[in-house]
């Protein structure tokens, strides 16, 4: 199963297509800038290019901003994970920073799906480490809301067997292992190639409505 809802960010009512368009092409020019030798004239055109988009875009941003995050659904919503979190940094499907990975369901796991490319690199060819301790951290928060047991990170500890290769399809998959009151024991592990080249462990603390309802209360 895929979690493939629109999102209910009101940042995106009406124009949800238009802003996965604009954070493709971000995206692209994330990774172009990473790779290019342009000549210095071209490379200061694109600059200025760049900024006056900028502009355009900055007068349309709201004052307060709106929230990164929508904490409470309205009443009636169906649950929805990567919806209310459509600019998170690591999942968002509207942050061009996030990382290249697609969400999905077979409860009672949860998986991420992808492959990484250039900008994401750390030792050469390799993915980041610190790229993939934030995958495992909201793989883990995936496989907690399917099990029912959502809420902050309290630990995260990463074992890194071996490493992990750009341009290589990776598989990561996340199951909550124990829960003992609030606290919610979480594993999960990265394949690649057949192999596991990372493990993780997670200690999460479970939040009910009525925290959820106070954490977004304090964030208005």
């Amino acid at each position: 199963m895929t979690d493939t809802s629109e999102s209910p960010h009101p940042a995106l009512a009406g124009r949800e297509r238009e802003s996965e368009a604009l954070t493709d092409a971000v995206r692209r020019l994330i990774a172009v800038a990473t790779a290019t030798t342009a000549p210095p004239e071209e490379t200061l055109a694109a600059a200025r290019e760049l900024e006056a988009v900028a502009d355009a875009l900055e007068r349309h941003v709201p004052d307060p901003p709106l929230p990164k995050t929508i904490l409470q659904l309205p009443a009636g919503s169906a649950p929805d994970f990567t919806g209310r979190m459509a600019y998170d940094v690591v999942m968002g499907r509207h942050n061009p920073l996030a990382l290249p990975l697609r969400l999905t369901f077979e409860p009672p796991k949860a998986l991420l799906h992808g492959t990484f490319t250039r900008p994401y690199e750390g030792p050469p060819g390799c993915v980041h480490g610190a790229v993939i301790a934030g995958a495992f951290d909201i793989l883990c928060a995936s496989a907690n809301f399917i099990a029912g047991v959502a809420g902050p990170t309290a630990r995260l500890e990463i074992a890194y067997r071996r490493p992990t290769l750009l341009g290589e399809p990776c598989l990561f998959e996340g199951e909550v292992e124990s829960q003992e009151g609030k606290r919610v024991r979480t594993v999960g592990r990265l394949v690649q190639r057949g192999r596991v080249t990372v493990e993780a462990t997670g200690d999460f603390v479970q939040l009910d409505h009525a925290d959820i309802a106070r954490m977004a209360a304090q964030m208005e």
